[in-house]
């Protein structure tokens, strides 16, 4: 299926590295935690370019989502445009298949597919990482907390948002030792 196809391109794109290159900074995967998302971003660089990531990597895979869903698709076929939109994230086809974590190219196809769970998980998301200053921690538990408010919210969406989960969980495993061992770096040092 051809938006499959689409969403795994367009989520291969890092947004970090282009929204780095073009503000002359470096490559994000050279320095920090050495991931070309958001919270490296936002550790390296500061807040402005944290946003243009963050709002670029959620972009990105909504068009092929978008599609499927306004095509009628049934929502498992909606979910593995999805899915493909985040793998090409983790794994892209243009670097070596080295990519994010894809917690903002998540948000980015669940706002598309169900927008209250997306918004509802943003603003945990948002509010842990306020408190707790450790954005993978943030991310782990609005990991999990995603496919309960599909329980709640949008039931036919259960299994997909489940896949999307454990796909950022998954992503996050080192990130997971480095909690165990509280050497995970807070948002506001390396």
């Amino acid at each position: 299926m051809i938006w499959i196809v689409v969403g795994y391109v367009s989520g291969s794109w890092l947004a970090a590295l282009s929204v780095c290159r073009w503000s002359g900074v470096p490559d994000p995967r050279r320095h920090g935690s050495r991931n070309p998302g958001v919270s490296n971003v936002l550790r390296l660089y500061g807040p402005r370019l944290a946003a243009m990531t963050l709002l670029l990597d959620a972009l990105k895979g909504m068009p092929a989502v978008l599609a499927a869903k306004l095509s009628g698709l049934p929502v498992w076929l909606q979910g593995l445009v999805g899915l493909a939109v985040l793998l090409g994230h983790s794994y892209p086809l243009w670097y070596g298949f080295r990519g994010g974590k894809a917690v903002a190219s998540a948000f980015g196809v669940l706002l598309v597919l169900v927008p209250e769970v997306a918004l509802i998980s943003a603003l945990v998301w948002a509010l842990l990482a306020w408190r707790l200053r450790t954005a993978a921690l943030a991310s782990l538990i609005s990991a999990l907390a995603a496919p309960l408010l599909c329980a709640w919210l949008a039931p036919s969406y259960v299994v997909v948002v489940g896949g999307f989960s454990l796909l950022v969980l998954a992503r996050h495993a080192l990130n997971i030792r480095r909690l165990r061992r509280g050497e995970e770096p807070p948002l506001g040092g390396s």
